[in-house]
């Protein structure tokens, strides 16, 4: 049986990808679009803030000419990115925008130049850009160049370090969709965030650490990795805020840590957590803010050190279908704008609820509340800031 040109095209990535370093990707996707009929390809990556596409270099359009930046806001790149769905353009041809996700992790936009779009081309060109999601995927985390693409300016080394740390910015499955993200995002140092998933539970960190320097950020990957440790020898919530006490202790002494450390039951629903000196969590149910529903008590920071009390009670609370869950650190909340007027927990609620209420995907909504909270503090933060977004999804 002879093969599709789409099965070529496919067997040749996938062939050539082991031994593909990034600086050919954009040459490997563009010769596998070729075998499938298309006439161009270019591999656009969303910036590390998530405001422009920038393309990987060596990009060339149909015309060969370079490939540049194209703006997230207010172009049919930027809507294929925030939507998550397929764009048609004619302008210069006709051609198709598309979603580059790695999980479900969005990742940039792919352009395909076609002689034609019909349903079985968009297919083929859904399932190529599918697929150099995985490749970036697979090289981001050691590539230099990759990460040179999604930088507009140096990093600090504090913020190097926690960067190093953090899991991918959203991670979810068919029940629940948890994003975060923190600013700014080439100084921060003391916040982090972390998620992962299993097969039944999602679980979620949240830790501003004291201070904005070095040591901060070591405080913050002290922390995640003390509970990944724990958490990957089956640890439970207790196990896992003990170890980073006793970790913080040891290596960071006298370096205190606020958190929220919490464990979601896909299945029923149920969220456990414990607060550790942390701002609470908020609910977004229906369209609205329920008022204290995750408010508990909190306990003591961590890192005070053995003299101090070690109770940590476990919360516990139930979700509804469609409930959305915040965590955050004071950057967001205390964000002030260049006459003084603070963000605010209210302000924070109401750009929630409209967001949810306009049908937007978490991972869209956090990034324009960031967005919102930089330019209300006229791009100038003066402490981290970190949001975590979950919404609860299940299928029945």
């Amino acid at each position: 049986m002879e093969d599709s040109a789409f099965a070529k095209a496919m067997r040749g990535l996938l062939e050539q990808a082991h031994t593909c370093d990034p600086g050919r990707l954009p040459d490997l996707v563009s010769r596998a679009a070729g075998t499938m009929g298309a006439a161009s390809a270019v591999v656009y990556l969303a910036d590390l803030q998530q405001r422009d596409l920038v393309p990987l270099p060596g990009s060339r359009g149909a015309g060969g000419e370079p490939a540049g930046p194209v703006t997230i806001e207010g172009t049919l790149a930027g809507r294929a990115y925030r939507t998550m769905t397929v764009q048609t353009s004619e302008e210069g041809g006709p051609g198709l925008w598309l979603p580059i996700l790695n999980g479900s992790a969005r990742v940039g936009v792919l352009w395909t130049g076609l002689r034609e779009v019909t349903a079985e081309v968009t297919e083929d060109c859904r399932a190529l850009a599918s697929a150099t999601g995985l490749l970036v995927g697979s090289q981001a985390a050691f590539s230099d160049e990759l990460a040179r693409v999604t930088r507009s300016r140096p990093m600090r080394v504090a913020a190097e370090m926690v960067w190093a740390f953090l899991p991918p910015t959203t991670i979810g499955n068919g029940q629940v969709t948890s994003t975060a993200l923190l600013e700014p995002a080439y100084q921060l140092a003391g916040d982090a965030f972390d998620h992962t998933l299993t097969e039944d539970r999602l679980h979620l960190t949240v830790v501003d650490a004291m201070g904005h320097d070095l040591a901060s950020g070591l405080s913050s990957a002290v922390a995640l990795a003390g509970g990944r440790a724990a958490r990957r020898a089956g640890g439970t919530l207790a196990d896992i805020v003990t170890s980073i006490d006793e970790e913080l202790n040891r290596w960071v002494p006298g370096r205190m840590l606020t958190g929220i450390f919490a464990d979601l039951d896909l299945s029923a629903g149920t969220l456990e957590w414990i607060n550790c000196g942390h701002l609470p969590p908020l609910l977004i149910r229906e369209g609205s803010a329920v008022r204290g529903a995750l408010e508990r008590p909190p306990v003591l920071p961590l890192g005070l050190g053995p003299r101090f009390p070690r109770e940590r009670p476990v919360h516990r609370a139930s979700l509804q279908p469609g409930d959305r869950v915040l965590l955050y650190t004071d950057g967001i909340t205390e964000a002030r704008s260049a006459g003084g007027e603070v963000f605010g927990e209210q302000r924070l609620i109401d750009f929630v609820v409209k967001a949810t209420a306009a049908g937007e995907p978490s991972p869209e909504a956090t990034r324009r509340l960031l967005h919102a909270i930089l330019e209300h503090h006229d791009h100038q933060l003066r402490d981290d800031a970190v949001v975590m977004a979950v919404e609860w999804h299940p299928a029945s």
